[in-house]
């Protein structure tokens, strides 16, 4: 099999930044596997055709156990193969022994879901000069009635339903996805945007918030809602800097609330650079 941009080997060196923090954003397959075992050479190619049909979404790191010994035991590995995935910056699952085809497909499927599609079903249709949001949905309704069965229209008619103000009815639509949509780059970044404007209803504005934490830093309700003020107006770094302080002083505060707020918060943010500084700055506080 060729070599695969998704692919890569794990050492100790890079296990944190390349696994543990990369699976911040990425969920990360890790195979720890040994040149002697049989069953690891039928298991690898399994794994890196299942993971290459991600297109990205999905990574897989090689460990060799007989080489990085530390880490296998850091993982308490009693046999090869074994596999874990890694999502969020934790372990969440592993399976032991050489699956077939199906059995990985499942397996990952439980906590990723399907691969998108690639091809024309899954590119984003051109949107009409000077479209309003109101006729992007007019058109996109349309568009659905004439051809009810592709469901990526559905999508974009979430996101277009989202960007009017339509909460309630981006939220219903997006519920009704299938399993493949629904875990799409563009489903999950319009989740997490539903998610951050419905923290602002009936939130108060940024001055009051300001004062709030002014009278008491320790207010964490204000300090979560001050930044998602920010971040969703024009001051994107320092909605992140609220969370990053949130982190630090009360990490789990409302079932760990500052550390959704930043992994919903890259999601949503088109800066690469914003948000690849972010995420290292949040590694570091997490681990």
């Amino acid at each position: 099999m060729e070599a695969s941009a998704h692919v890569f080997d794990a050492t100790e060196q890079n296990f944190e930044a390349d696994v543990i923090q990369a699976s911040l954003t990425t969920p990360v397959l890790v195979d720890f596997w040994a040149a002697w075992c049989g069953p690891c050479k039928s298991l690898g190619p399994i794994l890196e055709k299942v993971v290459d049909e991600y297109a990205g979404a999905l990574k897989l790191a090689k460990v060799d156990a007989d080489t990085q010994m530390q880490l296998a035991a850091a993982f308490g590995i009693r046999s090869l193969p074994t596999v874990v995935l890694v999502k969020d910056g934790q372990m969440v699952d592993g399976f032991m022994g050489a699956l077939p085809e199906s059995g990985v497909r499942q397996f990952v499927a439980k906590h990723v879901g399907a691969p998108v599609p690639v091809g024309p079903a899954a590119v984003e249709p051109a949107a009409a000069p000077n479209e309003t949001p109101q006729q992007t949905i007019v058109r996109l309704q349309a568009e659905i009635a004439a051809k009810p069965e592709a469901a990526v229209l559905r999508l974009d008619l979430a996101i277009a339903q989202l960007r009017a103000g339509n909460a309630d009815e981006a939220e219903a639509l997006l519920d009704g996805l299938p399993p493949d949509i629904a875990t799409d780059t563009k489903a999950r970044r319009a989740r997490s945007q539903l998610e951050l404007s419905r923290a602002l209803k009936d939130a108060p504005e940024l001055a009051e918030l300001r004062a709030t934490l002014a009278r008491d830093p320790a207010d964490r309700a204000a300090r979560d809602l001050l930044g998602v003020r920010l971040l969703l107006g024009e001051e994107p770094a320092a909605g992140l800097d609220e969370f990053l302080t949130l982190l630090r002083e009360a990490r789990d505060w409302n079932e760990g609330q500052a550390k959704k707020r930043l992994i919903a918060a890259f999601n949503v943010l088109d800066d690469e650079d914003l948000v690849g500084t972010y995420r290292r700055r949040m590694a570091s506080l997490l681990f």
